[in-house]
């Protein structure tokens, strides 16, 4: 990676013709880092452009699902990020007496990480910024406020200013905009950003070593004045209160006010440590496309939610896994650019289903008025009294899982066959993610399943040796898709019927957990995407025709280039580039 201060003297020196990326990238923040590591991966040179000069150093967002950390698994960089982390992270929704009306304690791990877990935001964007140094064709340009951008239909092209009064102009292939809720990028696009933006106001107070201690979320549903309290790791608490309408956004610098808040929750408020206290308005809103002619949006630039499902940073981290993987192929060839119109196909609507949740979750928090409250204190009682509603909470059965309906899959099922019809699951997995348990290796090690397969496309079949299910010519279309071929199996078949093929392996399914997902199916093929969700399924004698479907559903080109190894190389006209 190259940052700003390598290039000083082209900065000062610059023409109008200047270095070209594959990708540009505006915004340093957790999308615009984590799409750059992607690609970094997968040999893309990538430009990021942030108009700060450093990355932000206080905390913002406190909650890290299990898909994320999937993501971070895919860059490699989960186990840094992991310390700055509190797994299993339990939310309790109380009443304005302390009592508790229900809550939320996920058991489930079938991605491999724990569902909800509660964590300090620069801690890991910085690890996803030391990240960027494995690859030399990725720079990063901190103070480069971007002020025009413009799409010829060949490339687009930045300009801006830097902090030190330099300007600049650059060019890429593509363009995603991480650039916040405000951004400049979606604007340029003339996209719609339809929502609300709700007056309730809320004061956020972070403070250092941690006055109560106690590890958990407490999400306080006192009409009196609704508030938030939650441990995080390293001993950091952020308390949130609602404001009510006559209190002034300055009361922030009020610290008799804040005191006063803070006199409810922690037995000395004088003392307190305080990171930082701002106020926040609650955004629900989202953009009417994600993308328009070479130029994306992600993030909050793309969709903003309240924070009651901890879901914002989590929903950025899911439109970079998407994104990027189909850029990747775009730009080194391997697919045409239509591929690119399912992002915002299969991203929209899931992200538009969590700003609906988050909005309705915050709804039972805060009202105001002691009636309402007392009849959501009644209604919850109620519901706990019954084990599956409270399990419905408890479990977070409640929140929306990406399920891709159209895309870059292939929905088709044989319905007509017995096996369809004695299946217990009838609900096709196609365009959900696959689970994650452990496997064993071929050197007898112990591994998530991502990490045998790696960051690529890969078909798997249960219990048999999926390189003798296509024809030469099929496994042609395999190699220019890049795809791995993985034999899943009991522990005790995995000495047998060794595949021959150097893109083929086998894993032992050491939890049992992998074949009761195919107990519960007639899916004993899977072709899996490079972020983990199942793009077609066949039953055996159906592998070779569903691959011909698949290549032509994410438009794979006849005469790409097939591609060898784990990952593909950074190309010699890249470094050139950089």
């Amino acid at each position: 990676m190259r940052q700003q201060d390598d290039l000083h003297d082209e900065e000062s020196t610059m023409t109008k013709t200047d270095p070209t990326s594959d990708v540009l990238i505006i915004g340093a923040g957790p999308v615009g880092l984590s799409l750059a590591n992607l690609l970094g991966m997968r040999g893309v040179s990538v430009t990021v452009l942030e108009a700060l000069p450093k990355l932000i150093d206080y905390p913002r967002g406190v909650g890290i699902d299990d898909e994320s950390l999937r993501s971070l698994q895919t860059m490699g960089l989960v186990e840094k990020a992991l310390p700055f982390t509190t797994p299993s992270h339990i939310m309790r929704l109380v009443n304005g007496k302390g009592r508790r009306i229900t809550e939320i304690r996920p058991t489930t791990d079938e991605f491999g990480w724990s569902r909800r877990n509660a964590f300090i935001q620069p801690e890991i964007d910085r690890v996803l910024f030391e990240g960027l140094e494995r690859f030399p064709h990725v720079t990063v340009l901190f103070g480069h406020e971007v002020s025009s951008i413009s799409d010829d239909g060949a490339e687009v092209t930045v300009s801006g200013t830097t902090l030190e009064g330099e300007s600049f102009r650059r060019t890429a292939s593509y363009l995603v905009g991480s650039d916040g809720g405000r951004s400049r990028t979606r604007k340029h696009m003339g996209v719609s950003f339809e929502g609300q933006s709700p007056s309730t106001r809320w004061l956020v107070v972070d403070v250092r070593d941690d006055p109560i201690g106690t590890p958990n979320i407490y999400l306080g549903g006192d009409p009196r004045r609704p508030y938030v309290s939650l441990g995080l790791p390293q001993a950091i608490r952020r308390f949130e209160f609602m404001l009510f309408d006559d209190e002034p956004d300055s009361l922030v610098e009020d610290d008799g006010f804040v005191e006063k808040l803070l006199a409810d929750h922690v037995p000395d408020p004088l003392t307190v440590d305080i990171v930082r206290a701002r106020v926040y308005t609650h955004h629900s809103r989202i953009a009417g496309d994600f993308r328009k002619g070479r130029i994306f949006i992600a993030g909050d630039a793309a969709h903003l939610m309240p924070v009651w499902q901890g879901q914002g940073w989590n929903s950025g981290e899911r439109d970079a896994t998407n994104l990027a993987w189909k850029l990747a192929a775009v730009v080194t060839g391997q697919c045409d650019d239509r591929l690119l119109d399912t992002y915002h196909a299969e991203r929209h609507a899931h992200a538009k289903a969590m700003i609906d949740l988050s909005t309705a979750f915050g709804r039972v928090v805060k009202p105001t008025n002691r009636v309402v409250a007392a009849l959501r204190d009644a209604a919850a009682s109620a519901l706990n009294s019954f084990p599956a509603a409270r399990d419905y909470f408890a479990q977070m059965k409640y929140k929306p899982m990406p399920r891709y309906t159209t895309g870059a899959i292939v929905t088709g099922e044989p319905t007509d066959l017995h096996v369809r019809r004695s299946s217990p699951n009838k609900t096709s997995p196609v365009g959900t993610q696959l689970i994650q348990p452990n496997v064993v290796d071929a050197l007898g090690a112990t591994k998530l399943l991502d990490d045998v397969i790696g960051y690529r496309w890969a078909v798997l079949q249960w219990g048999g040796n999926p390189e003798r299910l296509f024809s030469d010519e099929q496994r042609e279309t395999l190699r220019r898709l890049g795809a791995v071929l993985v034999s899943v199996r009991p522990v005790v078949q995995m000495e047998i019927d060794q595949p021959q093929d150097a893109d083929a392996v086998v894993v032992g399914d050491v939890t049992g957990r992998l074949k009761a997902w195919f107990d519960d199916r007639d899916t004993p093929v899977l072709f899996l995407r490079p972020d983990r969700f199942i793009a077609a399924t066949a039953l055996a004698q159906q592998a070779g025709t569903r691959l011909e479907e698949l290549a032509a559903a994410v438009h794979l080109h006849a005469d790409a280039a097939a591609i060898a190894g784990e990952q593909i190389p950074a190309r010699a006209e890249i470094k050139e580039k950089v």
